[in-house]
């Protein structure tokens, strides 16, 4: 058997760490970027040792039997028609250690996945987002050093920006990227985590539009500098959601990058992937052991809601996001117990669970080192299965 990931260790590595990871499309993912002359360029990077840790299981599937899937009619604003409580739509789970993506029913069916398809190009997908329209999904590999694009009706890969196995800070290169996602407007956000910056790329070009903070210098300045960001979210104003490690900073920054508040979050040790909460309120995963989830107002630094349990079923092991449900409950994975929850916002038990508690697999009912779900506003899944089983 594989030792047990550590996640805490590979993103605290990030804390004494600076550079690289270069830019490509396609089949040509591997390859270096181009100077005018046809000739390589000689980028400032650094090949990395790839580990059993970071291949994990390997290229593995459920092999279950998938369904068709369904059009996206829905939105995030207008989503399709919900399951109800305990949880309200599927959810498409980073699977990082499986290699692979995961979609799971509310009734706990997989209608959906995406397995590796080369481990040298896609190894170790860490968050997943859908795009706006809910047509592409866009995925980052922060130990792989790239990020990728999916065609969700296809489960086809269409798009790659990154070197595998290759750290760097020039331009094209990444270093230990976290949560990338698509705006509305196309552009293409990442938190570089190691480079201490955020970056705002146009996929048509596959260039930099913007950058935020400065590889090498890692301090909380926004938006001069970050002090290595893991987040980097958006709101439907345009304003934007920045999660940095040390010192639990989170801000939100308007379009031009403007500080509009500021504050270090309560009670965090390792905040991971803060989100808009209801009534303007934030919640955020804390990455630790026996780790939580909390929910504050960005205006009093209040505490509003936590959720921490030191030991037992019921205790979190370095959970990596949590999210709001309609329903006021808590959608969340637990990445070192291997399993996705939802917990009730009310009598903080957990009413809903897909994964073995403390057990890897790749087969239905289980994961290894879930590290980021989504929700699937988009596909109406409910109606496409009626009366199937």
């Amino acid at each position: 058997m594989l030792p047990r990931v550590n996640a805490a260790v590979l993103r605290r590595a990030a804390l004494s760490a600076t550079a690289c990871l270069a830019l490509s499309l396609g089949a040509n993912a591997a390859e270096p970027p181009q100077t005018a002359a046809g000739k390589p360029e000689q980028p400032k990077s650094h090949p990395v040792t790839v580990t059993p840790e970071m291949i994990g299981a390997g290229i593995v599937s459920s092999g279950v039997t998938l369904p068709p899937p369904p059009p996206a009619t829905g939105t995030r604003q207008n989503p399709v028609s919900s399951w109800g409580k305990p949880l309200p739509w599927p959810i498409v789970i980073a699977d990082r250690r499986n290699n692979r993506l995961l979609e799971v029913t509310p009734d706990k069916r997989i209608v959906w996945e995406f397995p590796s398809p080369s481990l040298k190009i896609y190894r170790g997908n860490d968050d997943v987002n859908f795009s706006p329209d809910g047509k592409t999904m866009v995925v980052n590999e922060e130990d792989n050093f790239d990020l990728h694009m999916l065609d969700y009706e296809t489960r086809r890969l269409m798009w790659s920006y990154g070197v595998p196995d290759t750290r760097g800070s020039g331009e094209g290169y990444l270093n230990f990227p976290d949560d990338a996602r698509l705006l509305p407007d196309g552009r293409l956000m990442v938190a570089d985590i190691r480079n201490c910056r955020l970056l705002f790329i146009d996929p048509k070009t596959r260039k930099t539009l913007t950058q935020w903070g400065k590889p090498g210098v890692c301090k909380h300045a926004p938006p001069a500098t970050f002090a290595y960001p893991n987040d980097i979210n958006y709101f439907d104003n345009g304003d934007f959601l920045v999660t940095e490690i040390p010192g639990a900073w989170i801000s939100r920054l308007g379009p031009d990058g403007h500080v509009v508040w500021t504050i270090q979050g309560p009670h965090l040790h390792y905040p991971s992937d803060a989100r808009a909460a209801a009534d303007g309120n934030v919640i955020v995963a804390d990455f630790v052991k026996p780790g939580g989830v909390v929910i504050f107002n960005p205006q009093t630094g209040e505490i509003v809601w936590e959720y921490r349990v030191t030991e037992g079923e019921k205790a979190l092991d370095h959970p990596s996001l949590a999210v709001e449900l309609p329903t006021g409950d808590i959608l969340l994975n637990d990445d070192h117990r291997e399993r996705v929850l939802v917990i009730d916002r009310q009598t903080k038990e957990i009413i809903w669970q897909y994964g073995t508690t403390d057990t890897r697999g790749h087969a239905p009912g289980f994961l290894w080192y879930p590290d980021s779900v989504d929700i699937d506003y988009y596909h109406d899944w409910k109606a496409a299965l009626a009366g199937k089983r």
